[in-house]
């Protein structure tokens, strides 16, 4: 099977940009670098079926969020009050 002309959306059918999204989506709370896999591969597929990779970008929106949370938290001694140290 040839991939179509350059410009034109493949068929529907092939279209994995949305579960891609989602599944960074999930996996920006649990484990950042899956996260991170599945957000790049969503960015890849919408530009490739030409879609707007939305998903994508709430994936890297996600994560940058959590992970300068998480900076922010064991900065400030946060970790430390958890263990009793």
């Amino acid at each position: 099977m040839t991939p179509p002309p350059y410009g034109q959306p493949a068929a529907a059918g092939n279209d994995k940009t949305t579960l891609w999204g989602v599944l960074g989506i999930v996996f920006a709370f649990c484990c950042t670098p899956l996260a991170i896999v599945f957000a790049i591969l969503s960015l890849l597929e919408a530009k490739k079926v030409g879609k707007q990779p939305t998903l994508a970008f709430v994936s890297f929106g996600i994560i940058a969020l959590l992970l300068i949370v998480q900076i922010v938290f064991y900065a400030s001694g946060g970790y430390d009050n958890i263990t009793g140290n």
